[in-house]
Formats: C-alpha cells, sequence, structure tokens
C-alpha cells in the first residue's frame, strides 16, 4: 500500500482530466458560473492600481482634491466587485468540487459492493477507505486550489504583463530582471516540495495501516501487555510523519522568503530606476506607485505556483487511483444466460454438488471432486479437518466464489441460471462469529426486508425466545455499538437466528453458531436453531459432538472430496475416517473435562 501512495505521477494528465471531466459535466451551470466569474475578478482586480494612480496624479499632484471623492468610490466599488464576484465565483467552484466528488464517492462506493469476494481477499480494507476517503478529497482540493485557479493565475500574469509593457516599457524591463532567478527557484523548491509529500503520503499510509491494526487487535495488545512497546512504534511512526510534514513546511516556507526578497529587490530597483525620471518629469508618482502594484500581483501567482503544482500532482495520482478501483472488472456473480439443464435426478434435492472443483488460487485447489445431495427438509452436518473446504463450500453454494468446474444445483436448477440476489434469497447463512451493524436493532433484524416486516420481526423475536433481550436492550430502537460490540457472543447469535427466521428461508447454513457460547446461552440459542430449522432443509458445519449425532446425515470433507456420508451409527460401524475424528473428538472432550472431586 505504501508504495502506490508514494507515486504521484505528473501535475497535468490528459486521459485522467476528461475522465474528471465526465462528472464535472453533469453541472454545466455551475462550471460556466464559476468560469465566466474569473474574468470579473480579474478586472475589478487590475483596475485598483490604475484607480491609485490616477488619483495621485489627476488629484492629489495637482491639488485638484475634489476629484478624490469620486476616484475613492471608484476604488471602493472596484474592491467590492472583486469580493463579490470572487464569492460567487469561489461558491460556484466549492459547490462544484462537493457535487462532482460526491458523484465519485457515491459511484465508487456503489462499484465496491458490486465487486465479487475474491476481490476483497487479495486487497487490503485500508486501501479501499483510502480511495473512498483522502483520494477523492485529494481530487475536491483540487478543484478549490488547483485547475481552475491555476489557469487563471497564468491570465493573470499575461494581463499584468500587457499592462506593464503598455504604461512602460523600460521600467518593466527593470522590475522582471529578476524573474528568471525567482523562476529557477520556483523549480528547485517545487521538486523538493514534490520529494517531500511524496513521502508525506508514504509516512501517513503507515501511520494509518499500524493505527488501523492496532486499535482492532487492542485486545492481544493489552493482554500480552505490549501497550508501551506499541506506543513506542507508534511515536516512532507519528515522528516520521511530522518531520515529513516540516520538510514540506520548510520548502514552502523558503519559497514564499524567496518571492518576497526577489518582490522586494524588485521594488526597490524600481525606485532607484524611476527617482531620476520623476526628478526629471518624466515619469509620475502615480505611475511608479501602479507599478509596485502591479508587481506585487505578479508575484504572488509565483509564490503559490509550487503548492499549487504539488495540490495538482496529488490530484492526479489520486485519481489513476480511483479510476483504477472503478476499472476493477472482478464483479460479482450475475445470471449465466444460455445454460442448458442437465437431467436431474427424482426427486429433486434442495442443494446438489456435482464433481465441484474450486481453488482460490489456480495452482491450490480446495475442492477436487466434490459430490453430495441435501434433499428437501433433510439436516447434513459437514465435518472435515481444517482446510477441508467445508466453509468454501457455504460460499460457493451462495455464489460468492465461481466454481471452475462441475455444477451446484438448488431446487433442481444450476445455480448459475438464477438471478444472484434471488439465489441469496432463498438461502440463510448464521456465521460463528455474527456481523451486527452500527445502527438501532430493527435496522439490525430487518436487513433485506421490506419496511413493512415489523410483525414478522415480532414474530421471529418472540419464537427465539429474544424478547428478555429486547426488553433489557430498551427496545427495538436500542443503539447497537461497532460490530454489536454492546451484546455477547450468545445474545447476537440469538439476534441472527431471529433475523433469519423473519426471512423465512428454503435453505438454512450454520457454522456451528453453538460453539462459543456459554451453557445458559447455549440452550436458548440450539432451541431457537430447532425453531428455526423445522420443516427447513439445513446443512450444519459441525464442531461439537452433539451436532453430530442429531443430524439425519454426516458428510465427511477429505482433500477436497467427500470422503464418506451416512448416519452417524453407519459411519461409526464402518471404522474409517469419521470414526477416527469422532474418537479424537471424545477424547479431546474427556481431557478438557473438569475432573470430579475426590471422595472425602
Amino acid at each position: 500500500m505504501s508504495e502506490q501512495e508514494e507515486i504521484l505521477g505528473k501535475a497535468y494528465d490528459a486521459r485522467l482530466l476528461r475522465r474528471i471531466w465526465g462528472y464535472v459535466k453533469r453541472y454545466p451551470g455551475l462550471f460556466l458560473g464559476s468560469l465566466l466569474l474569473l474574468p470579473i475578478v480579474m478586472v475589478f482586480d487590475l483596475l485598483q492600481p490604475k484607480i491609485l494612480q490616477l488619483a495621485i496624479d489627476r488629484a492629489i499632484a495637482t491639488g485638484d482634491l475634489h476629484k478624490l471623492p469620486l476616484l475613492a468610490l471608484a476604488f471602493l466599488g472596484a474592491l467590492l466587485g472583486q469580493h463579490t464576484a470572487g464569492f460567487f465565483q469561489l461558491y460556484c467552484l466549492q459547490l462544484l468540487g462537493q457535487q462532482t466528488t460526491n458523484d465519485l464517492r457515491r459511484d465508487l462506493y456503489r462499484h465496491l459492493l458490486s465487486l465479487r469476494m475474491a476481490f476483497f481477499d487479495h486487497t487490503p480494507v485500508g486501501r479501499l477507505m483510502t480511495r473512498v476517503s483522502s483520494d477523492v478529497e485529494a481530487i475536491n482540493e483540487a478543484f478549490s486550489a488547483g485547475l481552475v485557479t491555476i489557469v487563471a493565475d497564468f491570465v493573470r500574469l499575461a494581463a499584468i504583463l500587457v499592462i506593464l509593457f503598455r504604461i512602460d516599457f523600460k521600467l518593466t524591463l527593470v522590475a522582471l530582471a529578476a524573474a528568471p532567478v525567482l523562476l529557477a527557484v520556483a523549480a528547485l523548491a517545487r521538486h523538493y516540495v514534490r520529494d517531500a509529500f511524496r513521502e508525506l503520503r508514504a509516512r501517513l499510509a503507515a501511520l494509518n495501516t499500524f493505527l488501523q491494526e492496532h486499535v482492532t487487535g487492542m485486545k492481544i495488545v493489552q493482554m500480552l501487555g505490549r501497550q508501551r512497546d506499541v506506543a513506542a512504534r507508534f511515536d516512532e511512526r507519528n515522528r516520521g510523519f511530522r518531520d515529513a510534514n516540516l520538510r514540506a513546511i520548510k520548502a514552502d516556507s523558503v519559497l514564499f522568503a524567496v518571492v518576497e526578497m526577489v518582490g522586494s529587490f524588485a521594488v526597490a530597483a524600481l525606485l532607484l530606476g524611476a527617482a531620476g525620471r520623476i526628478a526629471s518629469g518624466t515619469l509620475t508618482v502615480g505611475v511608479l506607485v501602479a507599478f509596485i502594484q502591479y508587481i506585487d500581483r505578479f508575484f504572488m501567482p509565483i509564490r503559490d505556483l509550487s503548492t499549487k503544482y504539488t495540490i495538482m500532482q496529488s490530484a492526479m495520482a489520486a485519481a489513476e487511483r480511483i479510476f483504477g478501483l472503478l476499472d476493477v472488472k472482478e464483479l460479482d456473480a450475475r445470471r449465466v444466460e444460455g445454460i442448458a439443464p442437465a437431467p436431474v435426478a427424482q426427486p429433486v434435492a434442495a442443494v446438489e454438488l456435482e464433481h465441484v472443483r474450486f481453488g482460490y488460487k489456480p495452482d491450490e485447489p480446495v475442492l477436487v471432486d466434490a459430490s453430495m445431495r441435501v434433499a428437501t427438509g433433510e439436516t447434513v452436518a459437514v465435518i472435515g479437518s481444517t482446510g477441508a473446504g467445508k466453509s468454501t463450500l457455504i460460499k460457493l453454494l451462495a455464489r460468492l466464489y465461481e466454481i471452475d468446474g462441475g455444477r451446484i444445483l438448488v431446487g433442481g436448477v444450476d445455480v448459475r441460471a438464477l438471478e444472484p440476489n434471488d439465489l441469496r434469497r432463498r438461502i440463510v447463512v448464521i456465521p460463528q462469529d455474527v456481523f451486527l451493524f452500527q445502527g438501532t436493532l430493527e435496522e439490525n433484524l430487518s436487513l433485506g426486508l421490506p419496511a413493512q416486516a415489523r410483525p414478522r420481526l415480532e414474530d421471529a423475536v418472540r419464537r427465539m425466545g429474544a424478547e428478555r433481550l429486547l426488553h433489557r436492550a430498551g427496545g427495538w430502537a436500542h443503539k447497537l455499538s461497532e460490530r454489536g460490540a454492546n451484546f455477547s457472543s450468545g445474545e447476537k447469535q440469538l439476534l441472527a437466528l431471529a433475523r433469519a427466521l423473519a426471512r423465512d428461508p428454503e435453505i438454512l447454513i450454520l457454522d456451528e453458531a453453538t460453539a462459543s457460547v456459554d451453557p445458559d446461552t447455549e440452550r436458548l440459542v440450539e432451541r431457537g436453531i430447532e425453531e428455526l430449522s423445522r420443516g427447513r432443509t439445513s446443512i450444519v458445519i459441525a464442531h461439537r459432538l452433539s451436532t453430530l449425532t442429531r443430524a439425519d446425515r454426516i458428510v465427511v470433507l477429505h482433500k477436497g472430496r467427500v470422503a464418506e456420508q451416512g448416519t452417524h451409527a453407519e459411519l461409526m460401524s464402518h471404522q474409517g475416517l469419521y470414526a477416527k475424528l469422532y474418537k479424537l473428538h471424545v477424547t479431546a472432550a474427556s481431557a478438557a473435562a473438569p475432573a470430579a472431586p475426590a471422595p472425602a
């Protein structure tokens, strides 16, 4: 991630600007308003030195003071016109930036929602958050301090040069004698600021990554007593970020000071060159004052050029990363047209896998030749060692990943021939680690349900035996903390069961929902599972012995294949892989059980 954040690229990239323009042109009124107001602001600004010249030469120097009130009003009018037009120009520009980046951020997030799970397996979450937040904000900053203002600066410089040469050719040459030196210093500072900004982004990425990782893993940090060590490592990264900031500030300060110094030298050269001409009457004081005003306006955009250049570099780099993400083609599953229906065994099974092959990586298969059949209303327990492919079956059934070979049928229909949302509405998965979102209890329980689903939710909570939990929490409007941290694991399992029951799925998939809860809550959860499973096809990823013995059938996965299947009694009588696994479970459970107290 840090390597990507270091890339700044060019300050001007026509290809990226064309894509940004695709968003800007949605708001033509704001764009044209900000553009048309720019020359108005510039004209009012450049009128002010001319008005000062007239006030000095035609009123103060001649003693004709009755002209001063009119010139003063003209000067105030120019100021008022400049700042009024400047306000509306900046308002249009900022609003255009906000509307554009709002659309861009919305499209980014919707695109993320459309990507398949495999994309998130190899893309860090922190990088995606950076794309949607700070990278989009970098483009917004380019609207307020780059793009249009840089063009306006060059137009202003050209206009000032024309005015200066028209007023006095010789004085202009004297004033601009130091301009080459200034441009050379600005170029050097630009490179220095660019390098400092590159390091700044890399340091910020490292700081954010460290912070996200250790806040998420705070429980481990505290349990292992690593607070002091982690704080020291954070301080090191924090100091690196500060030092990179200081280098960027130093470069900008040096450029500012040099521009001010060169501007002062230019004014001094003007005074020296103009003194004799004023004495001889070939130059007026008003012209000299106007010159000084124009020179100050000339050097101001040059002073800001380095900062604006860096902003544009950052914006182009951010645009490169944003559009790179928008161009990702790893889209979620789609309904595949033209899949010919193959002969299906009778009666039709609720779920059927036929010679399924799959691997997360091409050369690392997880399922090699997996075939199994789950009848309607049947409860099947799936067991196997770690990495045997138990959880992978769940992901493939819901088409979170695409199989490499074979086929998966739901209700006798190939899942690829179904609309993914229709398929997923028929299936509910309850994982071991239930995920709850920030929001109210009602919002979490009604996920995927219509707005009028409140009666279904109330009935589901009652049937799951979770009314006490709802009452203790303070009702449906109770706010959940991040990931539901204000509820225990068992309580979250009960909420997940109620949410599943409200959706009334055809197929229920459980990743052993009672594997990590206390005995009292386990009874409630098991009763809820029994209620939820009644009359439904259920597939259980089994971790406990009680689940194995209650299942209608047990499927044993081994090295990507279905090694054995049958009832508990049948598999034990075969003395195969299942019998070995079961005996290991029994031995482990006996060893973990508390010893009986010794007789008195």
